[in-house]
């Protein structure tokens, strides 16, 4: 009778399990729900900077959205696991003094011209009371997000407003050797691997300072989508400068109106990163999975993840990549591409057809 009874027991404790309904999600603004409380807020801030008239202006990948993604990058790379050692401090990572202390930070010879988008973010960071390091990383999710082939990156909220300045030096400039940039990657704790995973985000980038006369010239020929065509041409054969001549960290480019960075160039071409940069050209699911692993963890550096809460859901779903496999831009041939990759031949791949590729500047937003 007694082992009935347990049996009984252990059967409707089972029932009871299978049967529990599941945990009452958080009810947001405008119908919308979340697994955390802590999440609905992040809900406004995306209407926010999404909508019509917002930092994105509707959702676009455009020069707000490419410079929110490098701002992500700035804030959260000054950080030294060799000045903490030395009983200094070694930066705080990704805790948003880049917007705390913007009249500084953005002085840095490495972030030259994000002011611009730091004095965007901020008053919406404000008016919506979240920190500035939660601000920054969120926004950067969404901007890559709107571009075509994106990924949809995790998002950790509930980092401190508390933060330092950064000491100087810490983010590698484009006219460092590889040498310099490995060094201070692994400092923060990035293998080559992970560096050139998270040189993805230059497939979406166009710059402004390294030659002001070519304001918004992108690096790749497709800076709206985030695809494999930058790891493509980065190794095609450099003709020309397609600004005012020669800047620091610019090296010649293979198309009219595309900017070239020195260490873009350099990387992809050193034997401890070359076979990793080659492996992306035909599979774009291997780089986008890559760069998000790569850009979750330099989204917590600095930072107690166990202390923070997951709203990654509320990162928008991006659209499709047009092509899984990248291509050679209309003019090119496989005797343009410089492979270093001593392993692996580099892939045939199509060339698109037509007069040869002219890329034209990035519209500001």
């Amino acid at each position: 009778m007694q082992m009935v009874s347990k049996a009984l027991i252990s059967l409707l404790a089972l029932a009871a399990a299978v049967g529990a309904a599941p945990s009452k999600r958080a009810a947001c603004s405008n119908g919308r729900s979340a697994n955390d409380e802590r999440c609905c807020v992040w809900f406004d801030v995306l209407d926010d900077i999404n909508g019509d008239g917002g930092l994105f202006d509707g959702g676009e990948c455009g020069e707000e959205a490419h410079e929110s993604l490098r701002l992500t990058f700035h804030d959260a790379i000054s950080i030294s696991n060799e000045l903490i050692k030395e009983g200094k401090f070694g930066g705080g990572g990704a805790d948003g003094s880049i917007m705390a202390f913007a009249d500084i930070e953005t002085n840095f010879e490495a972030s030259v011209g994000l002011d611009e988008i730091v004095e965007e973010q901020r008053p919406i960071a404000i008016r919506h009371n979240v920190s500035f390091g939660d601000f920054i990383q969120f926004a950067g999710a969404v901007a890559v997000s709107n571009c075509a082939g994106g990924p949809r990156l995790n998002f950790l909220a509930g980092r401190s407003n508390d933060s330092q300045v950064s000491p100087d030096g810490l983010i590698p400039l484009p006219s460092d050797s590889v040498d310099k940039i490995l060094a201070r990657m692994a400092d923060a704790g990035f293998s080559p691997e992970e560096t050139v995973a998270l040189l993805a985000s230059h497939s979406v980038a166009a710059q402004d300072h390294v030659d002001p006369s070519i304001h918004g010239s992108p690096f790749d020929s497709t800076p709206s989508s985030f695809d494999a065509q930058f790891y493509v041409e980065t190794l095609l054969k450099g003709t020309l400068f397609p600004g005012n001549g020669s800047n620091p960290g610019e090296v010649e480019s293979p198309l009219a109106g595309e900017l070239r960075l020195q260490s873009d160039a350099a990387i992809a071409r050193d034997s401890r990163t070359a076979c990793e940069w080659q492996s992306f050209v035909t599979d774009q699911s291997s780089m986008v999975s890559k760069f998000t692993a790569a850009m979750a963890k330099m989204a917590v550096l600095g930072q107690d993840a166990n202390t923070l809460v997951d709203c990654s859901e509320v990162i928008p779903v991006p659209s499709k990549a047009l092509s899984q496999v990248a291509h050679l831009p209309a003019g090119k041939s496989l005797s343009d591409v410089e492979g270093s990759c001593q392993a692996t031949p580099f892939p045939t791949i199509s060339a698109d057809p037509g007069p040869a590729t002219t890329v034209a500047p990035v519209p500001p937003s």
